[in-house]
Formats: structure tokens, C-alpha cells, sequence
């Protein structure tokens, strides 16, 4: 089964399917521990976990290829991949995005409607494209994918500048043009979801992101919605931030961690997802037989 196959079939057993942000390979293999059946690569996770940059547009593919690749040789997960607006203007540069994630091992991919100096989907100020250059950058993913289950989706951000009638309409050319599924951005309210579910008719997807425009909308409230894939794009990370910046604040005030440690994963632990041991006894095993 190929990673598109996967992410399919687990679109077909999970409704909402639950897909949770790793920023890395070891967060995807919690993230699987945890009994998720797909996960997440953030484009705002790559430029501020990768590169401690924000996220405007700065980062490019070999920087996402760089994280996906780690996390596919880690973790079995299909792993859904921003790819911004396709890093590049042109068709070219968008096919190059698609053959490249399906050739390093992901699952699904969305591509958005922005400019190229995009700016984060929850924030003033974004500029979109025509209607008409989104299709030709759905078009050219679409024709790309050398994995036919590989899945690609429509993101819009026209919600904000140009109103729900408008941002529907966009999709649903998207669709026209062979976009498996529909990513609405930064929407406000659940009846929004249910317009662009029976507006479009393929799966739609709710960005659950914290600190945003969106409501933490519960499981229970986006399936009633008609919502098929739930994201939380950055939980993860928020939460691990959060606990670095503690972690750092008071061993440098206390001159110890004593206080901290019992918030920290322990050495068991980690060696317990890692498969530490099974390492160990590899490496004992062959070097035995080397004797």
C-alpha cells in the first residue's frame, strides 16, 4: 500500500479523521504511540522548529523535504505536507514539489491560494491570486503525482477579503480541476463548514489551530458539521515551547534543574518509543557473530 493508499483508507475509518501536528520525526512516532493514523508537517513548523524563522514565505521545498524525509524514514504514519503556494511560480515548480514529496514519502499535501510572499492563514494583510492561477497550480499537482492515490488538496484563504460565496467558488474550480479535497482557512463558524461540505462534495478540512480566527471546535461539533479531517496543525509544539522556555527560565535562576524534572520525559521513556534496546541488541548480536 502505497502512503497515499493509506492516508485514503484512513480517511474511510476515521471520521473526522484526527491529524495531529509532528514537528519532527520523534513527535510522529509519539504521535503514532498515541494511536493517530496520519499526521501533519507544518509550513509554519518547518521556518520557526527548522529554521527559527516566521512564517512568511521563507522557507522553500529543500527545507520541507529536509523535515519530511526525516519523519517518513521514522514513522509509517501518511503524513500530510504544506507546501505553501508550490515554491515557485510556475507549473514546473509545482510538479517538482509534487513528484519530490511523493519520491521522499508523503501521503497527502495542500497547496493555497496566497501569493508567493504568503503570510500565516490566521493573520491581516494576506493577498491571493486569481481564481484562475489557483486551478493551474491544482492542475499541475494533480498531473504530477506519480502515486495516483497521492492526495492533493485545495487550501483558500479568500474567506477573510473576499467572503464565503467567493471562497466557496474557489474550491469548488479547484475541484472542477482534480483537487481531492477542500482545506477552508481561518473559518469562523461551523455552518461555514457545512456550505462547503455540500457545496463541493469531497472532504473538507477544519484547521483546529490554537490562537487563531478558528473556535477549538470539539470532535463531536465537526462531524455534526459534515468535517472530515480535523487538523491541529502546532499543539504539540506550542505545548513543547512552552515547557523549553520554563525548563531554561529556571535552571538559569536556580542553578539546577531539580525543580523541572519531574515535567520531563524520562530516559525510560524515551528509550521506550525509540526502540532503544532492540538497537542495543542488534548491534550485540552482530558484533557476537563478528567474534
Amino acid at each position: 500500500m502505497t502512503a497515499g493508499e493509506k492516508f485514503r483508507q484512513a480517511l474511510k475509518d476515521e471520521k473526522p479523521l484526527q491529524v495531529p501536528g509532528a514537528i519532527n520525526a520523534y513527535h510522529a512516532i509519539l504521535a503514532k504511540a498515541s494511536g493517530y493514523r496520519a499526521i501533519y508537517l507544518s509550513g509554519g513548523g518547518v521556518a520557526a522548529g527548522s529554521l527559527g524563522m516566521p512564517d512568511l514565505g521563507i522557507s522553500n521545498l529543500d527545507d520541507v523535504l529536509t523535515d519530511v524525509r526525516r519523519i517518513t524514514d521514522a514513522c509509517d504514519l501518511p503524513l500530510l505536507v504544506d507546501v505553501d503556494t508550490g515554491f515557485g511560480a510556475s507549473a514546473f515548480n509545482v510538479a517538482r514539489t509534487v513528484k519530490s514529496l511523493v519520491k521522499f514519502g508523503a501521503a497527502a499535501m495542500h497547496i493555497e491560494d496566497q501569493v508567493g510572499a504568503k503570510r500565516c492563514g490566521h493573520r491581516p494583510g494576506k493577498e491571493l491570486v486569481s481564481k484562475e492561477e489557483m486551478v493551474d497550480r491544482i492542475k499541475a499537482a494533480v498531473d504530477a503525482r506519480t502515486d495516483p492515490a497521492f492526495f492533493v488538496m485545495a487550501r483558500t484563504d479568500a474567506l477573510a477579503s473576499e467572503g464565503l460565496d467567493r471562497a466557496i467558488e474557489r474550491t469548488l474550480a479547484c475541484v472542477e480541476a482534480g483537487a481531492d479535497g477542500v482545506f477552508p482557512e481561518a473559518i469562523t463558524d461551523l455552518a461555514m463548514y457545512k456550505r462547503f461540505k455540500e457545496a463541493v462534495k469531497v472532504p473538507v478540512l477544519a484547521n483546529i489551530t490554537e490562537f487563531g480566527k478558528t473556535p477549538l471546535f470539539t470532535l463531536d461539533e465537526l462531524r455534526g458539521a459534515g468535517v472530515d479531517i480535523a487538523l491541529y496543525p502546532l499543539s504539540a509544539f506550542r505545548a513543547m515551547n512552552a515547557a523549553a522556555l520554563d525548563v531554561y527560565a529556571k535552571l538559569r535562576k536556580e542553578g539546577t534543574q531539580k525543580s523541572t524534572v519531574g515535567a520531563m520525559q524520562t530516559r525510560d521513556d524515551l528509550y521506550k518509543y525509540l526502540g532503544y534496546h532492540a538497537y542495543e541488541q542488534k548491534l550485540d548480536a552482530l558484533f557476537q557473530k563478528s567474534k
